[in-house]
């Protein structure tokens, strides 16, 4: 039993928690690997991550899987990369199932190998019924690609007459992004030690708590992720107001 996972407050939990997986290549080398061996070593952070969300019933996780810019990464990394995730769909497809768990994608998933998108849109498919929470996968995927591809589609839609642009407003533009059926995210995790958001979820994450972990990703336990709820729980979250007016609610 997690001593910390007993303190938080199931009152008071996310909706949303999304994290950048980050460090798989330095934790490989401190072990004198190559980067693939940490890549091949951290589906069991992956598993932590999603079995502590599912414990404690936080209904969206969101994992950065694979960034736009990480196709410039080398080539025997990538491929890598490509057949890990189809060999976890694989193993992971009916763990995922039985957790009651539902699985999205987003990113430009175009630019896929096609034996990795039929494996996705197979997961996709079979949990699609599922309602106990949402696996997110973020998967060649930029949030810059993301908003602009939002404005060319509102862009065209005034210049056929389906949008007024008088009426473009936050939500409207909510409803063009990839995550338009998903809550904005209130925690972001990045792990590594890393400080910034490389690109991910800029929208999303307007009001968000940002965590930034000394722990490589390999290494990511269900207590660290526990922890990050708690620390969550103390924070004030104020959305431009002061703490007496929120007090005041």
């Amino acid at each position: 039993m997690s001593l910390i996972k007993d303190k938080i407050n199931s009152e008071n939990l996310p909706k949303h928690v999304a994290i950048i997986m980050d460090g798989n290549g330095r934790w490989a080398k401190t072990r004198g690997e190559e980067r693939t061996f940490g890549h091949k070593n951290a589906i069991n952070a992956v598993r932590n991550a999603i079995n502590a969300c599912n414990e404690i019933d936080i209904p969206y996780l969101t994992l950065y899987t694979f960034s736009s810019e990480n196709w410039s990464r080398p080539a025997d990394e990538v491929s890598t990369l490509m057949n890990l995730l189809v060999e976890t769909l694989l193993l992971e497809a009916e763990e995922i199932f039985s957790k009651g768990l539902r699985m999205h994608v987003i990113g430009n998933l175009e630019k896929l190998p096609l034996l990795v998108r039929e494996q996705l849109e197979r997961v996709v498919e079979l949990t699609k019924e599922n309602t106990k929470g949402n696996l997110v996968l973020a998967i060649s995927y930029g949030s810059q690609n993301e908003i602009l591809d939002a404005v060319k589609n509102i862009s065209s839609e005034v210049k056929e007459g389906k949008v007024d642009i008088e009426d473009i407003n936050e939500e409207l533009f909510e409803s063009y992004l990839y995550t338009k059926d998903f809550p904005p995210v209130d925690l972001l995790i990045r792990t590594s030690g890393e400080t910034r958001i490389s690109n991910f979820l800029l929208w999303q994450i307007a009001y968000a708590e940002l965590q930034f972990l000394n722990v490589l990703w390999p290494d990511f336990t269900k207590d660290i992720f526990f922890q990050c709820i708690v620390d969550y729980q103390n924070k004030e979250r104020r959305y431009g107001l002061t703490g007496d007016q929120i007090k005041a609610q």
